[in-house]
Parts: C-alpha cells; sequence; structure tokens
C-alpha cells in the first residue's frame, strides 16, 4: 500500500507503514503521527485503566483536526 498523502502530492515512491486509527488511510512515516491513548478493559462491571498507555498512528490530517 501507497502513502494516501503522498499519493496526493503526487508521489507513489512512499510505501504506508500503517493505517491511520481515526479515518483508515495507509500513511507513511513522513505523514504518520504517533499519539498515546489510555486503554480501559473490563473486570466484572467497573472498567479498570491500564497503567500503561498504548500507542495510537494516526495521519497527519486528523492529528491536525484531534489538537485544534
Amino acid at each position: 500500500m501507497h502513502c494516501y498523502d503522498c499519493a496526493q502530492e503526487g508521489r507513489t515512491d512512499r510505501t504506508g507503514i500503517g493505517a491511520c486509527a481515526r479515518c483508515g488511510l495507509f500513511t507513511c512515516a513522513d505523514h504518520s503521527r504517533i499519539t498515546r491513548t489510555t486503554v480501559q478493559r473490563p473486570v466484572g462491571v467497573i472498567p479498570m485503566t491500564s497503567a500503561v498507555q498504548a500507542r495510537r498512528l494516526v495521519c497527519g490530517a486528523c492529528r491536525t483536526a484531534e489538537v485544534a
């Protein structure tokens, strides 16, 4: 798969490293942003929050929208 943002710029030489967790488009290392997210899992009826945060890959456009 190729990076969507690079393809929009006319570049087809960049391979995507993963899919954006928000919009699902493939993105390369230059257009990706790695963020941290809290993980909760059910323990009985109460959700428990993990002490360790998980990684989450998002594209630049989605990251900009998230922090705007």
